[in-house]
């Protein structure tokens, strides 16, 4: 939003469609690390550090949606607190629209505050239970002083509305909702400033299975409507495939695949994400090919004390010395797909 658009007062309560996207890079991450010191002792000296996320490159253009995936543990939110600035990066270069917002302060970060916008994963915990509706999703227009010509009020019911929400609901508390109705309550406050992107932490994982997808078309709609950017950051193979245009993987807080949808899907070149996609239950018992399945052996490594060269080694039965020597770049293996191995899947060397 620019400027101009918070001096005078606004035309429209409910956010417009964003301008045509030109599919340029409007998120750009290089080198992007976040390590947590492990303290011990009473003068609590450091002897190690926990790296959650251990340098990860990638980019959202304006207007698609970038899934990523990965098991727990492997870095996926802690990446998605550090785009949107709600955790300090330990290293690494973040930049929105082409500016630089790694380490930018509170003031500093406050105007990017309204184009970057977060839903949160646990629709329970993520809405404060003192608080009525209205003075939630109505927040982010104080907090910024954004003015609107029908006052806050009429704003955040129509905000409601567009959400699947009865504008009644206004003076109601939290716990007066179910799980999908307070993530749709979550979804109406990221909404409320009109942002360029949304972050969206597993958006469905705490909801009912019937409930998921009307989540999951709302998110879609609301992108289609008002032109909007995601990120969203899942464990849910079957959810990604159905909101993304492309999709990263990650593991131990390396991305190891990156590629558009359909491609990623249908050829997985990393053993990793073949091991994912292996997983993933085929819905008919009736059809007569039959996809086998990957079972990887041990556990996942330590983020404390990851593997040395490539972090999946450890249970990949592709591995060769080379392999524990030298960690494998993120390279383009064909157009629009990159992944890190020495020996990738379906490639046409194999």
């Amino acid at each position: 939003m620019t400027d101009s658009q918070t001096a005078a007062p606004q035309t429209a309560t409910v956010p417009a469609p964003a301008p045509a996207s030109d599919r340029e890079p409007l998120l750009r991450v290089t080198g992007l690390t976040r390590h947590f010191p492990v303290t011990k002792g009473l003068f609590k000296r450091q002897v190690g550090a926990v790296r959650a996320v251990d340098g990860i490159d990638f980019s959202v253009n304006a207007g698609e949606t970038l899934g990523v995936v990965g098991e727990s543990g492997c870095g996926k939110s802690t990446m998605g607190r550090l785009v949107t600035r709600l955790d300090e990066p330990t290293g690494g270069k973040i930049e929105f629209e082409g500016a630089d917002i790694t380490h930018l302060g509170v003031g500093a970060m406050r105007p990017y505050r309204r184009d970057i916008q977060m839903i949160f994963q646990d629709p329970y915990s993520s809405l404060n239970p003192r608080h009525t509706i209205g003075t939630i999703v109505g927040a982010p227009f104080r907090l910024q002083k954004v003015a609107t010509e029908h006052g806050v009020k009429k704003a955040v019911q129509d905000l409601l509305e567009l959400c699947g929400l009865s504008p009644e609901h206004y003076n109601r508390y939290p716990h007066e909702f179910s799980g999908g109705q307070r993530q749709r309550i979550g979804i109406a406050r990221a909404l409320a400033l009109k942002p360029k992107m949304i972050i969206a932490d597993e958006p469905v994982s705490a909801l009912d299975v019937s409930i998921q997808a009307q989540v999951v078309n709302l998110l879609d709609d609301l992108q289609q409507e008002l032109g909007l950017t995601y990120l969203i950051i899942a464990h849910d193979l079957s959810v990604v495939r159905h909101v993304s245009d492309r999709v990263a993987v990650m593991y131990l807080g390396k991305v190891v695949e990156i590629a558009e949808r359909d491609s990623l899907y249908a050829s997985p070149m990393h053993p990793y994400t073949n091991a994912l996609m292996s997983a993933v239950p085929v819905p008919d018992p009736r059809r007569k090919e039959r996809r086998e399945r990957i079972l990887l052996t041990g556990d996942v490594p330590s983020p404390l004390n990851p593997p040395s060269g490539c972090r999946f080694r450890t249970r990949c039965w592709k591995a060769q010395d080379i392999c524990a020597s030298q960690e494998p770049p993120l390279t383009a293996a064909k157009a629009g797909h990159q992944v890190a191995c020495h020996f990738p899947e379906n490639s046409a060397t194999e």
